[in-house]
C-alpha cells in the first residue's frame, strides 16, 4: 500500500513523546485561518510512498529515536486511514510507538464501516495528538469552515476506547482567546479520563510566507503573533476549566 505524502521531517521534537520521524500527509478538509501548511490541503502533488519505504528511513536512524517513535499527522492523516494503519501496524511490529496527529475532523459515529477501521488503527496506536481548535461550535465553524461537533465526538470516543490523548490548543488573539471559551474548553477536557497532556501554543504568522509563495491570501493579516505570555495565561484558564469540572464545581459562564 503507498501513502500520498507531503514530507518527511526525519528529527521532530514536538510531535510526540522524544525524537520521531514525522510524516506529514496530503489532504485536508479543514481550512483553519492560522494554518501553516496549506500547502498539504490538496491531494495533488507530494510524492508516493510504501510503508516499506518510511519504515526503512526510520530503522536507518533508529538510534536516534530511543524513546520517539513515528507520528502521521498532516494535512489530515485520517483521510488516508487505511494507509497509517498499516504504518502503524508495522511499526508495533518492530516495537516502534506510534503517535496520530489528527483534528478527528472524519470521525463519524453511525458508519458502522469507518468504525470497523478506526478501531483496527487504534489497536496499534499509543497517543492520539488532538487539535481542538475553538470549543464554540459557532466560532469553530468561522475559524475552520467545520462544526467543532465530530472532533468532540471523535475526542469521546478516544475516551472510551482508553486511547491516551494530548491535547492541543492555538491561541489567537480575537479568535480563540476569550476567557470563557477557554474555560469551556477546560471544562470538556475535564470530562475525559485519558489526557495525558495539554500544550497550548502561541499563534504565530511564520505562514504568512508560504501563502506568499502560493498566491494565497493569508487570513489573518493584520493579527498580530500572541505573546507567550498570553499563551501561559490562556493554559491557566483552560486548567481552571479542568479543575472545577472535575471537582463538580458550577460553571461560571453558564446561566
Amino acid at each position: 500500500m503507498t501513502g500520498h505524502i507531503h514530507s518527511i521531517e526525519s528529527f521532530g521534537t514536538v510531535d510526540g513523546p522524544g525524537a520521531r520521524l514525522v510524516v506529514f500527509l496530503k489532504g485536508c478538509p479543514m481550512r483553519c485561518q492560522y494554518c501553516h501548511n496549506p500547502d498539504t490541503w490538496e491531494m495533488a502533488g507530494g510524492t508516493d510512498m510504501t510503508v516499506d519505504e518510511i519504515i526503512k528511513q526510520f530503522e536507518a536512524s533508529r538510534s536516534f529515536y530511543r524513546g520517539g517513535g513515528i507520528t502521521a499527522t498532516g494535512g489530515e492523516p485520517l483521510l488516508q486511514i487505511d494507509f497509517v494503519t498499516e504504518l502503524f501496524e508495522e511499526a508495533k511490529q518492530r516495537d516502534i510507538h506510534t503517535c496520530l496527529d489528527t483534528s478527528g475532523i472524519t470521525f463519524q459515529a453511525d458508519n458502522k464501516e469507518y468504525l470497523e477501521k478506526l478501531d483496527r488503527l487504534l489497536e496499534s496506536t499509543d497517543l492520539v495528538m488532538l487539535d481542538i481548535k475553538q470549543i464554540d461550535d459557532l466560532k469553530h465553524t468561522e475559524l475552520t469552515g467545520h462544526s467543532n461537533k465530530r472532533i468532540l465526538e471523535f475526542a469521546r470516543y478516544l475516551d472510551s476506547k482508553q486511547i491516551d490523548m494530548w491535547v492541543r490548543h492555538v491561541v489567537v488573539p480575537g479568535l480563540t482567546d476569550q476567557k470563557p471559551e477557554l474555560y469551556n474548553l477546560g471544562r470538556f477536557i475535564g470530562s475525559l479520563s485519558r489526557v495525558k497532556a495539554l500544550d497550548v501554543l502561541p499563534y504565530h504568522d511564520m505562514g504568512k510566507i508560504k501563502y506568499e509563495s502560493l498566491g494565497m491570501e493569508y487570513p489573518l493579516s493584520g493579527v498580530p503573533p500572541m505573546s507567550k505570555e498570553g499563551a501561559i495565561s490562556a493554559k491557566k484558564i483552560i486548567l481552571s476549566g479542568i479543575r472545577d469540572e472535575r471537582r463538580h464545581e458550577p460553571n461560571p459562564f453558564c446561566s
